[in-house]
This record gives C-alpha cells, sequence and structure tokens, in this order.
C-alpha cells in the first residue's frame, strides 16, 4: 500500500496518508485536505506543480496533456501536476511537495 507523504509550505503541517488502491492523486490530496494548491484541476493551469521528492515509479506516466504543460513549466524530470498524476496501487512510499515550496 503505497503511503504518501505531502510536505507542507510556509504554516500549512506536512500530512501523510495511506492509499491502499492507489488512485487519482487530486482525490488523494481533497480527502486528507493535503497542502497542494488547485485551480484548474485539467492540466491547463500549472498551480498543483508538485516535485516528487521519492516514488515517482510509483505514479503511473504522465498522459499526453499533462507532459505537454510539464514541458511549458519546465520544472524537470520529478515533477507532475497533482491534478493528473495517478498512484500506482501496492506497496511503496512517496513524498512530495508544491515546487513553489523552494
Amino acid at each position: 500500500m503505497p503511503t504518501i507523504e505531502f510536505e507542507g509550505v510556509g504554516l500549512a503541517a506536512d500530512k501523510i496518508t495511506d492509499a491502499p488502491d492507489g488512485g487519482d492523486l487530486v482525490d488523494i490530496c481533497d480527502k486528507i485536505l493535503a497542502p497542494i494548491p488547485f485551480s484548474c484541476r485539467s492540466a491547463s493551469c500549472g498551480t498543483c506543480h508538485i516535485e516528487v521528492l521519492e516514488g515517482l515509479e510509483l505514479l503511473e506516466r504522465p498522459n499526453a496533456e499533462e507532459a505537454d504543460l510539464l514541458d511549458i513549466l519546465d520544472g524537470g524530470a520529478n515533477t507532475r501536476l497533482a491534478c493528473q498524476a495517478r498512484v500506482k496501487p501496492g506497496p511503496g512510499f512517496i513524498r512530495i511537495r508544491p515546487v513553489t515550496s523552494r
């Protein structure tokens, strides 16, 4: 079962949750009120741009829309859009933070 750690930004506290069945990262974030900002939820604005510090292999590959926006955002190979990322089921650990927290 993947465990996901969300690093907080500013005064936002870190959050940790388990995602035994995997699923859409946006839904997991909503469920625990993770410190990840969302605006459009459709891979068009980039507010949910995250850096995957550990466990990138536990996320499904980006779809075409996400890949296009990631190219524009130029955040590097270990970044994703939380509105589009999908967690694979199975064991592991994922640690993420918003790109703006650098």
